[in-house]
């Protein structure tokens, strides 16, 4: 693709946005419903295309180039396939995220301001080899009524384009303005991308830590992402020890490979004892290879944790333990250590439940639950752009409401600024009050 074509399918991207924004909720329910259908309907055509994919991938993984685990991310099935157009749906059915009135003021006696949630505009999104992070974006994009760039990796190729091809006939038989998803592919496009900072809005990479901050430090346009998920579970000396066995069980080996399992389990001294091999008999049988500290290692015979060991986000089967000697010290641990990603406590002490969770400085803290519920759909969002580790706009997984901005909405009844200026300036009420946005209500009261 040329500079020419990519420019061409941002300008598409900008016009769509403009129309998609005034599609009414239903009219763009409807469309994903379509699309969930569509997807069921031609779901052993996706099937088909994945299984390139993923015999590529096992080819690459035989020869050292790939991992098991982003294999195991490009693989989809036929449940797989229905959680995605189940997916689908769950944004279909959120409440509309556009035209919310978030504040009202009056400034006077009929001039009043409105604050009204609207679209970003145009969201470029580069993600990982799962292909559902594709259907994903795209049905959170087209509820909150934003034009979408879809960048995947080319580990994923057959499988993003079947399913584009897919999301963007049915949209458009559901009447969706043309062009407001683009599908691009080539490496090169990504930095053509990131000089349009006149047209592309925002920017969400989904990816490595080395090539989210590769986005970050080469682009002007403002980017939502985070960079590394190096997830913690603290074992406290007041915890439920069968539950914090459960938990740490569950964060690292229910789904390995994403960026919501846990890397680090950090145990409290007095219990380290009797938990520690009790988790390490459960990840043995689960595969997972531990690296503890000294103390760990005099409790179970495990291999020895490195000072890289702390700061690594694994992305599979191995874990990471230290036994710490209060909870300050795991605090100390998570906040040096730590990504500002998700980290969970697991104590029946309330105190310390909330010391540890107002002292930690992530997008997500839990108590007692696996750092794997952070995740946009499980926190009923539907589903999710991403995660965003920043302070700004959005945190923590990014839904619809992550993907919307906010305008005034001034209504007048033909006043004037030089009212409200000069020695017998007409002084402001300011004063807020309850009520929705509607065009012209003053006009027609």
């Amino acid at each position: 693709m040329t500079e020419t074509d990519i420019e061409r399918d941002v300008d598409e991207a900008q016009t769509a946005a403009l129309e998609l924004a005034k599609l009414s909720d239903e009219d763009r329910s409807a469309a994903l419903h379509e699309i969930a259908d569509a997807i069921e309907v031609r779901s052993d055509e996706i099937l088909a295309e994945n299984e390139k994919d993923v015999a590529e991938g096992e080819r690459l993984l035989e020869e050292g180039e790939y991992t098991q685990a982003l294999v195991d991310r490009l693989k989809l099935s036929e449940s797989k396939i229905e959680s995605i157009a189940e997916m689908v749906r769950s944004v279909a059915g959120q409440d509309d995220p556009l035209g919310k009135t978030l504040s009202a003021r009056e400034l006077d006696e009929d001039l009043e301001l409105y604050k009204v949630a609207v679209p970003i505009g145009v969201v470029g999104t580069v993600f990982e080899s799962r292909p559902d992070a594709l259907v994903q974006i795209a049905a959170l994009g087209l509820k909150s009524g934003n034009a979408v760039i879809l960048k995947g990796g080319s580990e994923a190729l057959h499988s993003n384009r079947i399913l584009f091809e897919i999301i963007e006939d049915a949209a458009a038989d559901a009447g969706v303005p043309d062009g407001w998803a683009q599908h691009i592919e080539a490496r090169e496009d990504v930095d053509a991308l990131l000089e349009m900072d006149d047209a592309i809005d925002l920017l969400m990479p989904r990816g490595s830590s080395e090539f989210v901050s590769y986005i970050q430090d080469n682009t002007s346009i403002p980017v939502l992402g985070h960079t590394e998920g190096i997830c913690h579970v603290y074992v406290d000396d007041e915890a439920d020890l069968s539950m914090a066995e459960d938990i740490a069980y569950d964060a690292k080996v229910q789904y390995p490979a994403v960026c919501n399992a846990v890397e680090t389990l950090l145990v409290h001294e007095d219990v380290a004892a009797e938990f520690l091999p009790a988790i390490a008999d459960r990840y043995e049988t689960a595969d997972v290879e531990i690296r503890g500290d000294e103390a760990t290692r005099e409790i179970v015979d495990v291999d020895a944790a490195t000072d890289a060991d702390w700061d690594t986000e694994y992305g599979d089967l191995i874990v990471s333990i230290r036994v710490v000697d209060s909870l300050e010290t795991a605090i100390d641990h998570v906040t040096t250590h730590g990504s500002k990603h998700t980290e969970s406590i697991v104590t029946e002490d309330a105190d310390r439940a909330s010391t540890f969770m107002r002292s930690i400085d992530s997008a997500s803290v839990f108590h007692n639950a696996s750092t794997r519920f952070a995740d946009g759909y499980r926190f009923g969002l539907g589903a999710e752009v991403g995660i965003s580790t920043g302070k700004i706009h959005a945190r923590g997984p990014v839904g619809l409401e992550g993907l919307t901005t906010y305008k005034y909405h001034l209504e007048g009844d033909g006043q004037l600024v030089a009212t409200y200026a000069g020695e017998d300036a007409k002084p402001f009420t300011h004063e807020a009050f309850d009520g929705d946005w509607s065009p012209g209500h003053l006009s027609n009261e």
